[in-house]
């Protein structure tokens, strides 16, 4: 009987560390994003994203003085990273 009850819990560790290793990769494998101005690629607010809203979602890149760049528009354009990895962006848009 002490047998069985250690295959249980180590059962329950396991499925425990497979779904915390699920989670991390899930949570690292969207390219950030921000809303910007689609003219100037200036920072806004994202209720300017939504829908009838002037601003457009830009995927990846990096901000420097309010404005993005190295990313693109599109998010399936952009590379992301899984648990350690990097985020690169392809320009483009």
């Amino acid at each position: 009987m002490d047998t069985r009850r250690k295959l249980k819990s180590g059962a329950v560790v396991l499925g425990g560390m497979g779904l915390l290793a699920t989670t991390l990769v899930a949570c690292g494998s969207d390219p950030d994003k921000r809303c910007v101005d689609p003219d100037t690629h200036k920072l806004l607010p994202d209720s300017r994203c939504k829908p009838g809203g002037t601003g457009h979602y830009y995927y990846g890149g990096s901000v420097s003085h309010g404005r993005v760049s190295g990313g693109s528009y599109s998010k399936s354009a952009v590379k992301s990273g899984g648990f350690g990895g990097g985020r690169h962006g392809s320009s483009g848009g």
